[in-house]
């Protein structure tokens, strides 16, 4: 992917362990839209430790920004641990809800069929739409909401991603 200037874009997944206080999420995310940095998806949650949150930030940038992140965010008082997770040492999840408009017994056949190959769950069924929810990386769920471009989607709601080290090696204790 290329940038203004032909420079090159890349995407980066960031973990964070942050003090669980008050106003947290907005100054990592002040800071970002402060320096003018993009993010394409933020995630937070409390860890096993209720004093500690996990925040996931994909952001995007040529390399020099990226670097110019990860060190901005390192130096916020908040912040106990940043890193990044690296696509052959992570695993990456997000959750999507797809409210699809039904007019049919064979638009329903069509959108449960692919959502049982997909291993999505059908949640919420009315007269006129059914209500997917699908879990996975970014493309399983982009593949599906393709497979769906002949259907009006009513809503939609992506969580963004969520991920973790694999194995032990990328866990912090703090």
């Amino acid at each position: 992917m290329t940038g203004e200037g032909n420079q090159v874009m890349n995407k980066r997944v960031f973990q964070l362990l942050a003090d669980n206080t008050s106003g947290v999420l907005s100054r990592i995310s002040g800071l970002f839209s402060r320096r003018g940095y993009n993010i394409e998806s933020i995630t937070a949650g409390t860890t096993a430790d209720p004093k500690i949150s996990r925040i996931t930030i994909v952001a995007t940038g040529d390399e020099k920004i990226l670097q110019q992140i990860e060190k901005q965010v390192a130096k916020l008082v908040d912040v106990r641990d940043i890193h990044e997770l690296k696509p052959s040492e992570s695993v990456y999840r997000e959750l999507a809800l797809i409210k699809v408009q039904t007019n049919s017994v064979l638009d329903r056949q069509y959108i449960m069929s692919n959502a049982d190959i997909f291993r999505a769950k059908i949640v919420d069924v009315s007269p006129d739409s059914l209500m997917v929810e699908l879990t996975g990386d970014q493309s399983k769920i982009d593949a599906f909401l393709n497979l769906l471009s002949d259907y009006r989607i009513l809503e939609l709601a992506r969580t963004g991603i969520a991920g973790l080290c694999r194995g032990t090696d990328g866990v912090v204790w703090i």
